[in-house]
């Protein structure tokens, strides 16, 4: 199952080669329930979503918002494990054949063992990892092994990370560039801010890579205005708030399928 880091480059230049911006969509595994989360997954890729980060739920995760927070609470007090991760995983990649990510933050991988996570997420099908606080001087470890098993590291930078910095993350990373649009937690925003622009022009003067920008997208019109600088769209929130905002399960896969669907115009409209 290694390589799958390919599966990922080759949708982003599918993306491009079609003239428009990859949607990317972020929900979290266990929420509502493990089964659940993994119908999500197959939910927003039949709406348009080329490429699905899974998130593995944190009970302290520092960059999430309270909408992403909310989610991650019912994921955990519902007994989430690592084994449910790489089960969601699995089963959406073999559902839909789309490549699916990892976001998780580092200390649960670092009590995992990083070559145990690592074998496991590449068997699972899994196309990499995006780790939103590992430092990329302390990342050596995790991609070597990444590396090994054929994942992609995606490295977070930010409109704070001076160009040096910039350099020196995306020649760290592979797979894409992982671009916050702004300061602050993930959550839905009125704009995505002018501060993201620069960013990716920024980080393209660095690197070869796709750039991709999250945080702060969540209608057809912002993932519009981001595909039109941007190589992918990264929505998260507001997929998660669709699931938590509908009355039930089914109510809630409709929805977070009918806003992929709204995005996946709006990225075609750049």
């Amino acid at each position: 199952m290694s390589g799958n880091v390919e599966l990922l480059s080759s949708a982003l230049a599918q993306a491009k080669s079609e003239n428009r911006a990859a949607l990317i969509a972020y929900l979290p595994a266990g929420f509502p329930t493990v089964d659940g989360g993994i119908e999500a997954v197959k939910a927003v890729v039949a709406g348009g979503a080329d490429i699905v980060e899974v998130g593995l739920p944190h009970s302290d995760p520092v960059l999430d918002g309270p909408v992403i927070q909310t989610a991650d609470d019912i994921a955990l007090r519902g007994g989430v494990k690592i084994a449910d991760v790489m089960r969601t995983v699995r089963e959406a990649h073999e559902a839909t054949g789309v490549p699916i990510l990892v976001m998780t933050y580092w200390n649960p991988i670092d009590r995992y063992g990083v070559e145990r996570f690592t074998a496991e997420l590449a068997e699972a099908g899994g196309a990499g990892c995006i780790l939103p606080d590992l430092p990329v001087q302390e990342s050596e470890l995790w991609r070597e092994h990444a590396d090994k098993h054929g994942l992609a590291t995606v490295f977070v930078v930010a409109p704070s990370s001076k160009d040096e910095r910039l350099a020196t993350i995306t020649a760290a990373g592979s797979g894409f560039v992982y671009a916050a649009s702004l300061m602050g937690v993930t959550g839905t925003r009125a704009s995505v801010g002018e501060k993201a622009q620069e960013l990716v022009q920024r980080t393209r003067a660095t690197t070869r890579l796709p750039v991709c920008v999250g945080l702060g997208v969540s209608n057809a019109e912002q993932a519009a205005e981001v595909a039109g600088f941007a190589d992918g769209v990264i929505v998260g929130s507001a997929f998660v708030k669709a699931m938590l905002d509908a009355p039930d399960e089914a109510a809630g896969l409709a929805a977070v399928r009918s806003l992929a669907g709204e995005l996946a115009e709006g990225v075609r409209k750049r």
